[in-house]
């Protein structure tokens, strides 16, 4: 009320009287490291959760990876695009901050170990199998060589070289 509006022309971009959005079209615009980039294409599935919807995870599919970084802090970025599914049940309004979880590598119904029984030894890794019975005092291990594959930083995939009904020792304890 009491603002004058003008139509646009080519002396004036005109007045903005409201901004309108197709809101179940959102698109995510994240930014990833270089480490990361180059594992990335365009189709991958992501999982999006946004800050100010508490427990939704709305999927989404990477559409596009810039091709050319930008230095942030010391670090190259890459800018990533993508087309987010939003359900009619959740309410997003545009602008709202998300993190992107991207899954790389996936693995299902594998043998695998917590990374505290595997022992690192140059290019090898080796795991400690129980020989005795376990009330033995003091118990017995034998050192076996395994074929580790991907791992979750908590947990490593069991190639070879262990079986399910192993039973397997830790890091072993000692006094300082």
């Amino acid at each position: 009320i009491g603002t004058s509006v003008i139509n646009a022309n080519s002396y004036n971009e005109g007045t903005t009287v409201a901004t309108v959005a197709d809101m179940s079209d959102i698109i995510f615009r994240g930014r990833i490291d270089e480490t990361e980039v180059g594992r990335l294409h365009e189709g991958m599935p992501i999982n999006l959760s946004i800050g100010a919807v508490q427990d939704v995870t709305l999927p989404a599919y990477l559409e596009y990876i810039a091709p050319k970084g930008t230095e942030s802090n010391g670090a190259i970025l890459f800018e990533i695009k993508a087309a987010a599914h939003i359900p009619d049940s959740v309410v997003v309004r545009a602008g709202y901050s998300a993190n992107a979880e991207i899954i790389l590598e996936e693995r299902q119904d594998v043998l695998s170990v917590s990374e505290a029984a595997i022992e690192f030894s140059g290019d090898s890794t080796f795991v400690y199998r129980l020989t005795s019975s376990e009330s033995a005092v003091p118990q017995q291990f034998e050192r076996i060589p395994v074929s580790v594959g991907m791992s979750d930083g908590m947990f490593i995939e069991i190639k070879n070289g262990v079986t399910n009904d192993m039973k397997l020792r830790g890091n072993e304890k000692t006094e300082e």
